[in-house]
């Protein structure tokens, strides 16, 4: 079967301990893939399984104990609502801040307190407090500021704000700066040792510890600790907190909470979100597939199941609708569905959060094929660079981020896209690999850029368009300095094996025991080797996704399987026998539900001959290397060899492809044809019979070996064969 080339990964298969995991297994009465995967995430003693199991065994110390400026915040804010003193919370426009800026509002407005907020403009202003926001609230008679998100950096807006007279009481997660603001009380759980509970809380987390605080002070802890745990629940799930401590304890039991959410608003965007629940008593049938394996009956039902939301609920569905406001609209639309009793308000907030991210989906569908058209232009120098930069003056800042996201899945490499502002300034976004530091990245460029900040996986930045090529430049060094040629694929980490025969309803449900997966936390990933594809077809409003029907011997029958993958349709078909990593996935269809994989990965098993080459796909090698022994297939009929060509040369031929000019011809090295394609900048791509990589440079001395059945260059040399075809 002809193909494109599959993503090139480098897969990392967690080493397997077979007699300690069978030892567990028989202790705790699970499935040893499940007892691997908890040896993965380092709980390799009965007692760090069991704890895992339950979180609500989980030993937590006091939040006062821990966060040594929690019991000042506690008395300034009690004394506020005491003395009817304005509190004003500065918020932020993603999940987290405006999850965290709702649930501070439901809490002190239900504790007395005289509130209210304000959220920076993402377009005009930038993420967190400014001398604005701080002037406007000194206007208004705040007395006692009170930031979520942010503020940890802000340190002139806060300083401004204690020369005014107002109190601030900083609540953040973000990395600490080298100078600490001249807050009345800091929470930030940066400042806590690294083996606290509570060190992965998100903002989020930290305004629900301190809502919670305070309520309890107040004895009023029991009537909003539910509503404040959905949203905590919410926020930490959509800000991709690490699910572990406390943040596992807490989810897991929010989770639980949010199919019967006591929030107006949450009710009805998860009607929009057409997030379903089984009812109580449906049952589910977790057989393998509708075929089952040969000669054997399919699983028999298990036990109903749990009405608890998973978090790619929220993370896939209920995020994106609260994220898309703050990317494209008005945050204010958010807190008011959050924190809302009035139905026909709520119902109206969902539906404008519904529109908002319609409208955001198409804009990062527009948006990423224009940054793919950018990035395949540099795809040839990504191994070299190691980093992938992509500009364009007209994209929407607040959704590059995600496409950002998708590039690193797509390229494997650390992405920065950027686009442009009023002034000549540019903003970007980025996303980082595992083995790259972006907020470090962005300090190494600090003298190049207006504004920068972030973590180890992704940051912001801003610079004026003078300096974009500097900084291009110190990003590349920066990248050369942290990563191997080995870091720039994407790539896939592994659980454990499967066979198919192991793929039942009590394996799903062992795993599906294990939720809440997240960061820090990985949903497992499995592989299963030499799996045939029995059918395969392109799935989608525009084929963007593939859904295959999958084959494995075991032993000698053949267990089947459904699979889908997402965001690859352009590698339609592919190739007939493969190795797979995967997720297990559970698939609703008219009440009955089975157990299906999500493709994550692909790659080529032990023992089969891999093509030499696609379809009439030749591609060059330096002359002093020939083609494999009988591998080699001729580009074009040769052209006769006259006087005046004696070569068998085929002239230059001109063509365009992808909207840019190019040009090719065919000549004859040693006996063998050659392509060479040029582009514009006079780069050439070198083509000979029979090969799969080819040379790419101004010259053969400098020139790079490259991968010529990566789609980008297939679909080039395709281009130029046609144009040629006629000339022959």
């Amino acid at each position: 079967m002809s193909h494109p080339s599959f993503p090139q990964q480098r897969w990392h298969i967690h080493p397997s301990d077979g007699d300690r995991v069978r030892h567990l297994s028989q202790d705790l009465q699970i499935l040893a893939p499940v007892v691997q995967v908890l040896f993965n995430r380092g709980l390799d003693s009965l007692e760090a399984v069991q704890t895992f199991l339950d979180p609500d065994s989980l030993v937590l110390p006091s939040p006062l104990t821990e966060f040594e400026d929690l019991a000042i915040s506690v008395e300034l804010l009690a004394t506020a609502i005491a003395q009817q003193q304005t509190i004003a919370i500065c918020g932020d426009y993603d999940a987290d801040g405006m999850t965290s800026t709702a649930l501070l509002l439901r809490a002190l407005r239900f504790l007395g307190g005289q509130v209210d907020y304000a959220i920076p403009s993402r377009m005009q202003e930038g993420y967190g407090i400014n001398s604005r926001i701080v002037e406007d609230f000194h206007q208004e008679g705040v007395s006692l500021i009170l930031t979520v998100d942010n503020g940890i950096a802000a340190y002139d807006p806060i300083a401004r704000a204690r020369e005014l007279g107002l109190g601030v009481i900083v609540t953040d997660h973000h990395d600490l700066p080298p100078k600490l603001p001249p807050a009345n009380a800091i929470l930030n759980p940066k400042l806590l040792p690294e083996t606290s509970l509570y060190r992965g809380l998100a903002g989020v987390g930290v305004a629900y510890i301190l809502a919670l605080t305070l309520a309890q002070h107040l004895g009023q802890s029991e009537a909003v600790m539910k509503p404040l745990l959905e949203l905590f629940t919410l926020g930490t799930i959509a800000d991709l907190a690490p699910l572990t401590g406390v943040n596992r304890c807490w989810v897991k039991r929010g989770l639980a909470l949010l199919p019967d959410s006591q929030l107006l608003g949450v009710q009805v965007l998860l009607e929009e979100a057409g997030i379903k629940t089984p009812a109580p008593g449906q049952q589910l049938d977790l057989a393998v597939t509708d075929q089952p394996v040969m000669g054997q009956p399919a699983s028999p039902p298990t036990a109903s199941a749990s009405p608890t939301l998973k978090p790619e609920d929220i993370g896939f569905r209920l995020g994106p609708r609260i994220n898309a406001i703050g990317r494209i609209g008005d945050p204010q639309v958010v807190i008011e569905l959050l924190t809302t009793d009035d139905p026909l308000v709520a119902r109206q907030r969902a539906k404008e959060c519904e529109a908002a991210n319609q409208q955001r989906r198409q804009l990062c569908e527009d948006i990423e094929q224009e940054a793919i058209a950018l990035a395949e232009e540099q795809r040839s120098h990504l191994a070299d660079r190691r980093i992938l930069l992509v500009v364009s003056p007209h994209w929407h800042h607040g959704v590059i981020g995600i496409v950002a996201s998708r590039l690193v899945e797509r390229y494997g490499v650390p992405v920065f896209i950027a686009t442009g502002e009023e002034g000549g300034q540019i903003r970007g976004s980025a996303r980082g690999i595992p083995e790259f530091h972006v907020a470090q990245a962005l300090d190494y460029c600090t003298d190049l850029l207006l504004k920068h900040g972030g973590h180890q996986a992704a940051g912001g930045f801003s610079l004026p368009q003078e300096n974009l090529e500097a900084f291009h430049q110190r990003l590349i060094g920066f990248a050369r300095q942290s990563l191997t040629l080995d870091h720039v694929k994407p790539l896939v980490t592994v659980d454990a094996a499967l066979s198919f025969d192991q793929i039942n309803g009590e394996l799903y449900g062992q795993i599906d025991a294990l939720h809440p997966w997240g960061i820090a936390n990985p949903e497992p990933v499995f592989w299963s080797p030499q799996v045939r594809i029995l059918e395969q077809r392109k799935i989608g409003k525009e084929g963007h996704h593939l859904k295959l029907t999958l084959g494995m011997a075991t032993g000698p029958q053949m267990t089947i399987l459904k699979a889908v993958v997402w965001r690859w349709g352009e590698y339609f078909p592919l190739p007939d026998t493969i190795d797979i990593a995967y997720r297990l996935r559970e698939n609703t269809w008219k009440g009955r539900v089975t157990v299906e994989l999500e493709l994550l990965g692909v790659r080529w098993p032990d023992g089969v001959a891999v093509p030499q080459s696609p379809p009439d796909l030749v591609v060059g090698v330096p002359p002093s290397k020939p083609p494999s022994p009988g591998g080699s297939v001729p580009l074009l009929p040769r052209p006769p060899q006259t006087e005046d060509n004696p070569g068998g040369t085929i002239a230059t031929v001109a063509f365009t492809f992808s909207d840019r000019p190019y040009s090719c011809a065919v000549y004859d090295c040693n006996g063998i044809q050659e392509l060479r394609i040029r582009n514009g900048q006079g780069q050439v791509l070198a083509v000979q019979a029979g090969q799969t990589t080819g040379l790419l440079g101004h010259d053969r001395a400098t020139a790079q070996t490259i991968n010529v059945q990566e789609p980008f260059f297939y679909n080039l040399i395709q281009g130029a064969v046609a144009a040629l075809k006629p000339h022959i």
